[in-house]
């Protein structure tokens, strides 16, 4: 089993499946989640995923146990403190409003903070945008968030394993968040062949 304890924020930019989905791996591989949901992303598990009542065993199932969900405008609690220890923290999706204000230092909410404090302390922050196209206004926030030792992810998946479904395009993502968390998995992202040339 894994022991590692990490902090997952879901925010209001399209892809539920894949917040979902990374919930449901860290729980089975035995992780100890810290989850903060927005009120966009409340909104966003209900209208892609018909989740609407986003709590532990609606997300992971049988493994709620590892799960405690905070509320995002509780800043005195535990995540908002560098004193509590975590290996990382995923915001996934990570609006590009997130995405901002993360890059200007802000810590108005819960996820804010728990970004502000995972940077400070020197832990893992690993940021999975979905937006598209970029405005130069995003891209100079992802600049800054990786100058500052954060981890951008986008939430785009490779074709190089032929996806055949839409969870293979999903997997492929989430398995390369896990492998940024150092944490095993059995999901299809690994290339094993040389690729072509030609």
């Amino acid at each position: 089993m894994n022991d590692k304890r990490i902090v997952v924020a879901v925010t209001g930019a399209s892809g539920a499946a894949y917040a979902v989905r990374l919930l449901q791996c860290l729980a089975g591989a035995g992780a100890e989640i810290h989850l903060v949901i927005s009120p966009h992303g409340r909104h966003l598990l209900s209208a892609e995923l018909d989740i609407t009542d986003a709590n532990p065993q609606a997300l992971v199932g049988d493994h709620a146990d590892r799960l405690t969900l905070y509320d995002h405008q509780d800043m005195g609690c535990r995540l908002a403190s560098g004193s509590f220890r975590t290996d990382g923290m995923v915001i996934c999706p990570c609006s590009s409003n997130t995405l901002a204000a993360i890059a200007a230092g802000l810590g108005d909410n819960l996820i804010r903070r728990a970004a502000a404090v995972t940077l400070k302390e020197a832990r893992r922050l690993i940021l999975v945008p979905r937006e598209t196209p970029l405005s130069p206004i995003d891209i100079e926030g992802m600049l800054t968030i990786s100058r500052a030792g954060g981890i951008i992810c986008p939430a785009t998946p490779g074709f190089y394993l032929r996806p055949q479904r839409v969870e293979d395009l999903i997997d492929f993502v989430v398995g390369k968040v896990l492998d940024l968390l150092d944490i095993e998995h059995a999901l299809p992202t690994r290339w094993d062949e040389s690729p072509g040339t030609g």
